[in-house]
């Protein structure tokens, strides 16, 4: 049975979008229909990158085709256009996180339940082929009972080394190391071990840097006071039993791989950054109890890899994520509304990830461990066994 395409607006035409269009309008149920941004400049341009309407905000959220729109404005924005927009009566996914606090994002959460609409976030990463593949590996037991996670991320783009000026935004609450990077590495772990039931953390700004690229226009001098914390520590306890802690960091320079490991009864998963979809020696190691000097490449068992990072944008410069998957989690939202299901990247996952970094940065203030009060379902993994092109790898989305 053929079903009618969705149609899908997006507010928000800055960096990020790119990879969401040319992730969108690779899909058979997708009708892409216009992009917004309060800079008709950034909206033309995507919009004639990829073959789709210019629109204003407004006209987006007063067209009665457009089903789901997707929220790619600057975090600190999410809560009030995610508001905005259902309000208007529409479906949202948002670009992660669903907000930068929780009170936004708890509203929001139920005003969309009051309205009967869908709302979704991202990271969508855990749908890639890196995490489908641990997460069926993890079902089938391959590890045993999880016992113990760690993840170590550097963001790279610390302060003090670069040899421009950063946005402005970069120093806004909701840009910290925290609400930036944090996320992806605690929904991935949600969506392999389930939810959180504690949470606490620990975060700092190192106040005394000197930019130090002879680059940079201000070389030499003291970096500005940031409001936004660039080293975290955070430690979860989910609910299965598994303890987690969280690395986070955006000084210094980079430690040798960021990753993912978690250890279980019968072996240990090591899964590589979930800000990428994997592929690109981005891949999955496993090793098994009996074996623990001998760590297994396993293949992937789904679709959904990264393409081909040297590959270049057909924009012809440079376009942040430009060779990922991102957005994969609106195709699932519009087969969802099609057969009447729930989608994956749910409201409740994306509330349950606000609540654990707001968790985690109250934490840092008050010393307090937090019980974490909402408990999202794991989402349904995607089918294996589905490789390709996109319209191959669509199949694998549709339950």
């Amino acid at each position: 049975m053929d079903l009618k395409k969705v149609k899908v607006g997006l507010v928000g035409s800055g960096n990020i979008s790119y990879t969401y269009l040319n992730t969108l309008t690779k899909f058979s149920i997708i009708d892409m229909v216009g992009c917004s941004d309060l800079i008709p400049e950034k909206s033309k341009a995507r919009a004639e990158l990829f073959g789709i309407r210019q629109m204003t905000t407004e006209e987006i959220l007063a067209d009665p085709e457009i089903e789901i729109v997707v929220n790619t404005t600057e975090l600190f924005n999410h809560n009030k256009v995610t508001k905005m927009i259902l309000e208007a009566g529409k479906h949202v996914y948002s670009e992660k996180a669903m907000g930068d606090n929780y009170e936004g994002a708890k509203a929001n959460y139920d005003l969309a339940r009051e309205k009967g609409l869908r709302l979704g976030s991202a990271p969508d990463i855990y749908m890639g082929a890196a995490y489908q593949t641990a997460r069926k590996l993890i079902d089938d037991g391959m590890i045993g009972i999880p016992l113990l996670a760690y993840a170590l991320c550097f963001r790279g783009y610390p302060f003090h080394a670069m040899p421009m000026e950063l946005p402005k935004t970069f120093g806004q609450h909701g840009s910290s190391i925290t609400y930036d990077m944090a996320g992806y590495y605690i929904n991935a772990l949600v969506a392999l071990l389930g939810p959180v039931k504690r949470a606490s953390g620990y975060s700092r700004f190192f106040e005394d840097r000197m930019y130090i690229n002879t680059a940079h226009p201000r070389y030499g001098q003291k970096i500005d006071k940031n409001t936004g914390e660039t080293v975290m520590m955070g430690n979860l306890e989910f609910e299965n039993g598994c303890y987690a802690s969280l690395a986070m960091c955006s000084e210094g320079f980079p430690p040798e791989i960021p990753r993912v490991e978690i250890l279980g009864t019968e072996g240990t998963l090591i899964l590589p950054d979930p800000n990428y979809f994997g592929g690109w020696g981005r891949d999955v190691y496993l090793t098994r109890a009996g074996n623990p000097g001998e760590k297994f490449k396993v293949p992937f068992t789904h679709g959904f890899s990264d393409t081909d990072p040297n590959e270049p944008p057909k924009s012809g410069r440079r376009e942040p994520c430009h060779n990922s998957w991102r957005g994969i989690a609106v195709v699932d939202m519009a087969y969802a509304i099609r057969r009447g299901r729930p989608h994956r990247s749910s409201a409740e996952l994306a509330l349950h990830t606000v609540e654990i970094l707001t968790a985690i940065d109250n934490s840092n203030a008050d010393n307090k461990v937090y019980t974490i009060e909402t408990r999202p379902e794991r989402p349904a993994p995607l089918k294996p066994g589905f490789y390709g092109n996109p319209l191959v790898m669509e199949a694998s989305i549709d339950l």
